[in-house]
């Protein structure tokens, strides 16, 4: 018999909600799913604390979460925080907010964590294809990367998993800060995601792997560019595999675009204008490592994340 379950998901950058009922099979089967941009994380890399701006945002968001939620019979809630919370100051002001509106505290998990329930949602839809994938989620504040494959029974089985303090906003407040930025910020801004991804890389076994899988909305915007989608289609992005060429050709026009160009695009999210520069450029970096590394030239772009990990560990 089906279970109802409401996962929550409260990065750098959004918090995003997955209703879904989830079957005796393991197979989630969505009822609500909702993203909305709060920029929990603004300004946490330079103070090391979470601006009361962005708790507003946060706790506005999850009040209506909280109210869809229990309107649809959810018998069981997890809400998991990664970065921003992880790293400020005074998330013990985020952790009050959230236990005062939906009544449990939420999860401030650490990279490790995180990198698991990734790869447990992103992998389900590569069947029969037992892997060994590469997952990589390029979120606001960090990017997890995880190396696991799927046993015959479908469960997933990590390898190796890592979490690096790189990500969108961080790299946006950190160094690509003009609009657009000049050739001495991007060479920059590449310098230090080659160093953090390259090392992360080394620490993986990534002997006969067969896939790279980006997750998350930087990779799903830059496959709706590389595919001339003239609005986001989730549908015709969940796993298009995207060639290495195409992720740099995208990354480049993003990175040289400015942002009221970027604000224009049909399939553009008006949370993501300000930071997809940056979020393109680690991924076009991190495709260049894994080539380098494997000879693998594409990415598999899946929009099933560590949301839908969440949902699934409640089944």
């Amino acid at each position: 018999m089906a279970r109802r379950v409401a996962a929550i998901d409260c990065g750098t950058n959004s918090i995003r909600l997955l209703v879904a009922d989830v079957e005796d099979d393991g197979v989630l089967v969505d009822v609500h799913r909702e993203m909305r941009v709060v920029r929990l994380g603004e300004g946490v890399d330079a103070t090391g604390r979470i601006s009361s701006g962005a708790l507003d945002r946060t706790w506005a968001a999850l009040s209506d979460y909280t109210a869809i939620l229990r309107a649809s019979g959810a018998v069981r809630v997890r809400m998991a925080a990664t970065s921003a919370s992880r790293d400020a100051d005074n998330r013990q002001d985020f952790v009050d907010m959230v236990r005062g509106v939906l009544g449990q505290e939420p999860e401030v998990i650490t990279g490790v964590e995180e990198a698991s329930l990734t790869f447990l949602g992103a992998v389900g839809g590569l069947a029969p294809d037992p892997g060994p994938f590469l997952v990589a989620d390029i979120g606001g504040g960090s990017t997890e990367l995880v190396v696991g494959s799927t046993t015959s029974t479908g469960d997933p089985e990590v390898h190796g998993r890592i979490s690096l303090d790189i990500g969108c906003v961080r790299l946006t407040e950190r160094i690509l800060r003009s609009d657009p930025p000049p050739q001495q910020e991007i060479s920059a801004a590449t310098e230090w995601a080659t160093e953090l991804l390259s090392g992360g890389l080394d620490q993986l076994p990534l002997d006969g792997l067969r896939r790279l899988v980006p997750v998350s909305g930087t990779a799903t915007t830059v496959a709706a560019a590389a595919l001339h989608l003239p609005t986001y289609d989730p549908a015709r992005i969940h796993l298009s595999r995207i060639p290495a060429g195409d992720v740099h050709r995208v990354a480049t026009t993003l990175l040289h675009s400015t942002r009221a160009h970027r604000a224009a695009l049909g399939y553009m999210h008006p949370g993501r204008v300000d930071v997809i520069g940056a979020g393109s450029l680690v991924l076009s970096v991190l495709v260049s490592e894994v080539e380098r590394r494997t000879g693998i030239d594409e990415a598999t772009v899946s929009e099933h994340d560590i949301l839908d990990g969440i949902a699934l560990s409640l089944g």
